[in-house]
């Protein structure tokens, strides 16, 4: 982690250390449980500083902020590759979703109105394969 840092041109901190580890362990995690992680090493880091330094870990690339609809923001460490996730509707598990190669309708809008793109976010919306399986057992009512 230190390594990343400095490659990235941030000063190494605990802090800074502690959250970027907990980003990379606990992929999609919202704000709150990056800050239990990170308090169950450094009982004294505050709400404000995991914010800071989450802020600072996004605008150096180190991890991705990414906002399904109707969920707060959540962390990852997988940057760069223009991914995308499913979000499951009944459990709310998150999956990374590797983005399609190529040519895709979807991903090309109609009119650009000037913008040059470089990226296109997307979200499946579903059911995990264990709540299609618990809904498949479940005795009908």
């Amino acid at each position: 982690m230190e390594s990343m840092l400095r490659g990235a041109a941030l000063r190494v901190t605990r802090p800074r250390v502690a959250v970027l580890s907990a980003v990379h362990d606990h992929p999609h995690a919202d704000t709150d449980s990056i800050i239990r992680v990170v308090r169950e090493d450094l009982a004294e880091v505050s709400r404000q500083a995991v914010y800071d330094v989450l802020h600072a870990l996004t605008a150096a690339g180190l991890v991705r902020c990414f906002e399904p609809m109707g969920s707060v923001a959540r962390y990852e460490a997988r940057t760069g590759d223009n991914h995308h996730h499913f979000v499951c509707r009944s459990c709310g598990a998150i999956a990374d979703v590797d983005g399609a190669v190529g040519y895709t309708a979807c991903l090309t809008p109609v009119d650009r109105s000037g913008y040059e793109i470089d990226e296109a976010e997307v979200v499946y919306w579903g059911r995990c394969p264990g709540c299609v399986a618990a809904a498949s057992a479940a005795p009908d009512g």
